[in-house]
């Protein structure tokens, strides 16, 4: 018998044999000895699923485990009942056929216990050739014989009532012959395999009634997108390489995991997450030839290569979740807690809430929660229950809770950032807005107007927020406050972008030594030259050093960030009885900008959508919205999907005042612009549709042509002391034709 533990996961209780050494594989189709030790096993132990591992694990799931523990129900009861003892066989104890009638049942007795259905035959058999043999008797041993018959017919009938055997009639009802060997098992018990390093389980299930909407492939996995009739979510399945491999890939797998364990290089402490796992899959790769060719297993390079990818997943990666966090199309994942009740679900970009076929056990938890604490250098336990920091590598913010915060156990939260940063284009392209409001909004911060970002969690606050970053001259410096890591920063770097980025303390779990807090870190931040000031989330007290900052012009430029609200007069509420600023401080805000995910109709789909673009006012003292204190330059009307410019309201406009005043500008001049800029959104989206070119709205290509549309600006302000737009469209046109265009069709090939 081999070694076997019963663990619970997700409320499950799976009895785990382990087959490592056995003579014999550890599959329960194929070998006899395997059902038997099963069987046997569940006579014991009660039982959710049944795993049996050797190299690969097979999982045999809650309704097979239930055929078999049937069985094993049925075996206990011939044991106690002791259908092989002579009251069950015979009236005479000293008859000549007692000795045969016992062999014959204990027989069936033991083949039972690892061939259901070949005990079910021998029964048959038996009672007819009992049947045969009645007819020849004298009545004496007819009346014997009746109560050896009646025996088998009770063992038949147990048999009978079981779930196993009954499926199996109709199967061989349909077939129409009986199989010699085993091979009606592999029709009824065809398990889930997976690697047995790996703690996830992979499922694929009722894949017949799903309707097929998309497939792509990630980090060499196979993405499948379905959709049910029947259901409100789409289902997002995975096909690891690493769980459909032949059997000697995974004999390899499992020894270059175990001959790298302790294998540690000098000044591995010194290694970035890239570098780490460059010199691993080095490691791997040869690891692996020479297990290969010392266990006489061909494998080409490209092979090795793929074997080495997978064992760095789960020795120096982050496992499965890995696959699901490396796919951009995604925007969130959340694991509840009990871990292996429920599939993984995630949020998608284009098909929205998705459940997937990845069940994450607590086995894989407790060694990504252990790679998180040393990643992060933060605790987490009952005393630390929050673990709440970036992985820099998947550009992905993680929450982790755990006992006694979350009741059930472990539970992660996962929000995804975008590869590169968004563009007003791009928002234009997907209807977030219309061109105009994007030529507005880059007028705002050309302008250097103070605004806050208002939305709920998932409007696209942060991603707006970064669009607009990218509005600003490249020659100015910008400074970057964050607690987590949301603004693709590097990536803003090299398109030619000057940042200095500060980090926060987060606002949850543990405080480590030497983190600063925002509010700190803000006052530090003004000290640090004139430069625009962005603020990746108004949160606490920094909000008092912020406004005082803005109030005597400290910051000197732009500010820009993003705070929780609705509206304009949620987020005044907010700031001012919440976070504790002076009412009349707020009018340092010149403009609320609000984003909202919309249910059109109450449509199951939620799109994002710009709602409100606000001005504050000057001229009031206590509450804005009783003393006129808020402007509205446009609202959104969902019956027509768009957002309605107020210009008739806009003499009204204190901001508008100013800016002709300090910059000499008028009001026509400022909307010539506002419309001048959305045009020129516009002709890149019209441009990245009919040529399909989507790379055209993507950051470096946008800011390019942002740059140029400043520069030719410039030039006519420099030469003429004024701008005739029309003009600087075409020669900026002419110029995105020539050369922009021109240089990625080219690029394209």
């Amino acid at each position: 018998m081999p070694e076997s533990v019963v663990k619970t996961e997700g409320g499950k209780k799976r009895l785990v044999m382990d087959y490592r050494g056995s003579p014999y594989g550890a599959d329960l189709a194929q070998y006899a000895q395997v059902m038997q030790d099963v069987i046997d096993k569940l006579r014991e132990a009660d039982v959710d699923e049944i795993v049996l591992s050797e190299y690969y694990e097979r999982v045999y799931d809650a309704e097979q485990t239930l055929w078999l523990k049937e069985i094993s129900e049925v075996v206990s009861e011939f044991e106690a009942e002791g259908v092989w003892s002579p009251r069950h066989l015979s009236k005479d104890q000293r008859s000549k056929t007692l000795s045969q009638r016992h062999d014959a049942v204990l027989s069936i007795f033991n083949t039972l216990r690892g061939d259901p259905f070949k005990a079910y035959l021998m029964i048959i058999s038996e009672m007819k050739a009992q049947m045969q043999r009645m007819q020849a008797l004298p009545p004496e041993e007819q009346e014997d014989l009746k109560l050896y018959l009646a025996t088998l017919e009770y063992m038949r009938d147990k048999l009978e009532n079981t779930k196993l055997l009954r499926k199996m009639k109709e199967y061989l009802q349909q077939l129409g012959s009986i199989p010699t060997d085993r091979g009606i098992y592999h029709s009824f018990f065809e398990a889930a395999i997976k690697p047995s390093f790996i703690g996830s389980q992979i499922f694929f299930t009722e894949t017949e009634k799903l309707e097929l909407v998309d497939q792509y492939e990630v980090l060499g996995t196979k993405v499948y997108i379905y959709r049910h009739p029947d259901k409100v979510e789409s289902f997002y399945f995975i096909n690891p390489p690493e769980y459909s491999l032949p059997p000697e890939k995974y004999f390899l797998l499992e020894k270059t995991k175990e001959v790298v364990a302790a294998h540690r290089p000098e000044n591995v402490e010194f290694f970035d997450i890239t570098q780490a796992r460059r010199y691993f899959k080095k490691v791997y790769v040869a690891t692996i030839g020479d297990l290969a060719a010392q266990n006489n297993i061909a494998l080409s390079q490209e092979e090795r290569e793929e074997l080495a990818e997978i064992v760095a997943r789960y020795t120096i990666g982050y496992g499965i979740l890995e696959i699901i966090l490396s796919d951009r199309r995604i925007t969130d994942v959340y694991i509840d807690s009990p871990l292996g009740m429920k599939p993984i679900y995630l949020v998608h970009s284009k098909y929205g809430q998705c459940q997937t076929n990845i069940l994450f056990s607590s086995e894989e938890a407790r060694s990504i929660v252990s790679r998180f604490r040393a990643l992060s250098g933060r605790p987490f336990d009952e005393a630390h229950p929050i673990l709440d920091f970036d992985l820099p590598d998947l550009q992905t913010r993680v929450a982790v809770i755990g006992k006694p915060l979350a009741l059930d156990g472990t539970a992660f939260a996962f929000r995804l950032h975008k590869d590169t940063p968004w563009t007003l284009a791009q928002f234009v392209d997907v209807k977030m807005m219309d061109s105009y409001t994007a030529g507005m909004l880059s007028f705002f911060v050309d302008a250097q107007a103070s605004q806050l970002i208002v939305g709920s969690r998932g409007s696209g606050k942060t991603s707006l927020l970064q669009a607009m970053m990218l509005e600003l001259p490249q020659n100015l410096r910008i400074i970057l406050q964050e607690d987590t890591q949301e603004i693709p920063v590097p990536q803003m770097k090299k398109i030619g972008y000057n940042i200095q980025r500060l980090k926060t303390r987060p606002p949850l779990g543990a405080v480590v030594e030497g983190e600063v807090s925002a509010e700190d870190a803000l006052r530090t931040a003004l000290r640090l030259g004139d430069s625009v000031l962005i603020v990746g989330e108004v949160r606490s007290k920094e909000a008092i050093a912020l406004y005082e900052a803005m109030r005597i012009g400290a910051v000197g430029n732009t500010v820009m960030g993003t705070i929780h609200g609705e509206s304009a007069y949620s987020i005044w509420d907010r700031v001012v009885n919440d976070l504790g600023v002076p009412s009349t401080s707020f009018k340092a805000t010149d403009f609320a900008v609000v984003s909202a995910p919309i249910r059109f109709k109450g449509s199951l789909e939620r799109k994002r959508r710009l709602i409100e673009i606000t001005e504050v006012k000057k001229e009031w003292n206590e509450d804005p919205l009783a003393e006129n204190g808020f402007l509205t330059w446009s609202s959104f009307d969902a019956g027509k999907d768009a957002l309605e410019f107020n210009q008739s309201k806009l003499g009204e406009s204190d901001w508008l005042a100013k800016l002709k005043k300090l910059r000499g500008i008028t009001v026509d001049e400022v909307f010539s612009e506002i419309r001048a800029r959305g045009l020129a959104k516009q002709r890149l989206v019209d441009l990245k549709n009919k040529l399909g070119l989507p790379e055209l709205l993507e950051a470096e290509n946008s800011v390019t042509a942002h740059a140029k549309y400043l520069l030719l600006r410039e030039m006519q302000l420099q030469e003429n002391g004024g701008v005739d737009h029309e003009l600087l469209l075409k020669n900026w046109g002419s110029w995105v034709d020539d050369s922009l265009v021109r240089e990625l069709q080219r690029r394209r090939g």
